[in-house]
């Protein structure tokens, strides 16, 4: 193993520097919720690149947001364990770059799946707006394409739904011109449900190196069972596939949000062996 200037560090600045950010994020996450009810998952988590509520810096701070305790806790043992040996490695500098670079493409993988799963809505919703009519917009509300996956979805349908089943009977063109609004709404607040947060997408980018820079290390499963680190990264990300495609191992888990992590890990990996190989040529 070469290490990087300056030695072996057990906790190295950039993994050191982390670590502390995403606890300040965590801390202040849930200080501001209680003191001042500001939504920082609003404001910091990565919404869909399409929808209002996204903003370009959230593609670096969604990494530093984490639903609870035991998801920030256990991204950052895992950053602390293989992230530290690959910064001894690397370097600071390069391990930053690879760390982001997996974070951006782990988003980036996420957010195209989802919107593969959200286009039959968007197109269904399009379609109602292009030819909008009142059998239209009750066909739209008893299928499979009205989904309530969000509070703003709720407030915005459970208004319309009280004053439609007025209007409809008493005044038609008033009723579809109100569900028009709906529509617009409907669509402007589906594209803003869907919000990613945490660095796990990284941390298989760095799960995933570290597999390939050591691959006949030792990762004790459960501190007991011992599977060398190839093995491991194999079976994780066949895991993570076969999760993600049947849509089992957690309903709020971005599955191929970690795939995204290793693909660009994979990719980047290669790319900088490519390029120090012609270095010698």
């Amino acid at each position: 193993m070469r290490l990087a200037s300056g030695g072996f560090n057990m906790l190295p600045p950039a993994v050191k520097n982390l670590l502390i950010i995403n606890g300040l994020f965590f801390l202040a996450t849930i200080a501001l919720d209680s003191a001042f009810h500001i939504d920082l998952y609003r404001i910091f988590g990565l919404h869909f690149f399409g929808a209002t509520n996204f903003n370009p810096y959230q593609l670096v701070t969604y990494m530093f947001m984490h639903g609870s305790f035991t998801h920030l806790f256990f991204n950052m043992f895992a950053l602390w364990m293989f992230g530290n040996l690959l910064e001894n490695v690397w370097g600071s500098k390069r391990f930053l770059i690879y760390y982001f670079v997996t974070g951006f493409g782990a988003a980036i993988i996420h957010y195209l799946v989802v919107y593969l799963q959200m286009l039959p809505t968007l197109q269904a919703i399009d379609l109602f707006l292009q030819n909008p009519s009142n059998e239209g917009v009750l066909a739209f509300v008893n299928s499979e394409h009205l989904k309530v996956v969000s509070y703003d979805i709720q407030a915005n349908f459970e208004a319309f739904r009280q004053e439609y089943n007025v209007l409809v009977n008493t005044n038609p063109q008033e009723a579809l011109v109100r569900a028009i609004n709906f529509m617009n709404q409907y669509r402007v607040d589906y594209l803003n449900a869907p919000v990613v947060v945490g660095a796990s997408g990284a941390v298989f980018g760095i799960l995933l190196a570290f597999g390939m820079l050591f691959p006949n290390s030792l990762i004790y499963v459960f501190f007991a069972i011992p599977i060398k680190a190839k093995y491991f990264v194999m079976i994780y990300g066949g895991l993570e596939l076969f999760f993600g495609i049947t849509g089992r191992g957690g309903a709020n888990v971005a599955h191929f949000a970690h795939l995204g992590g290793m693909i660009f890990g994979f990719l980047l990996i290669r790319y900088w062996g490519k390029k120090m190989k012609n270095r010698f040529y």
